[in-house]
């Protein structure tokens, strides 16, 4: 299960109802090397990250709010092996088709929010650093228009759809082996 959104699109709090609804459902835990918050990552060094890189054995890696972040082969083959249905937050496009790039069946879930929900659930969540969310919710929509023909299973409104619905729509899309195709993003972003 991949989640692609901006910040505030509601990637964790569909994970959380993801999970409520099937157990089997797992947030991946990427690796994290840097500062800001450390629920739901497994911290390392960006030394590992590089030699996990030199290996081979990341699927991706990128940097952001002064950080760097990877997934690696080895983390989501063992959700896989476990039984368990990995669910990987992404905010780029490239880093989306990379891991749809791993041999499982990926379902690639588009979420979309409105600026001024981005900024309405920063502030609501306490985050401190709501100008650089603003920032990445841009430069979000601007990789979304950057990759138009990207597929995705699944597009999702969560300013319209409740956390509840949207796990459902996934877990229907899920069920039923949805393709990814391309879809209208321009009318979706805006």
């Amino acid at each position: 299960m991949i989640l692609y959104g901006p910040p505030g699109s509601g990637k964790d709090t569909i994970t959380s109802e993801l999970t409520r609804l099937r157990p089997e459902f797992a947030l991946f835990e990427r690796l994290k090397a840097g500062p800001g918050r450390t629920t739901g990552y497994r911290l390392t060094t960006p030394d590992r990250i590089e030699e996990l890189s030199r290996a081979g054995e990341l699927l991706y890696r990128n940097a952001r709010y002064d950080a760097e972040y990877a997934i690696d082969r080895q983390g989501v083959a063992a959700l896989a092996e476990a039984g368990r249905i990995p669910v990987l937050h992404m905010g780029q496009v490239v880093g989306a088709a990379a891991v749809a790039a791993f041999p499982l069946h990926w379902v690639r879930v588009l979420l979309w929010c409105p600026l001024a929900t981005t900024e309405s659930r920063s502030i609501g969540r306490g985050d401190k650093d709501v100008d650089a969310r603003v920032k990445v919710w841009h430069e979000t929509r601007e990789d979304l228009l950057a990759h138009e023909s990207e597929p995705w299973t699944l597009t999702l409104r969560t300013d319209v759809l409740s956390p509840s619905e949207s796990a459902r729509a996934i877990i229907e899309a899920l069920s039923q082996g949805a393709p990814a195709e391309p879809r209208n993003i321009r009318e979706l972003v805006g």
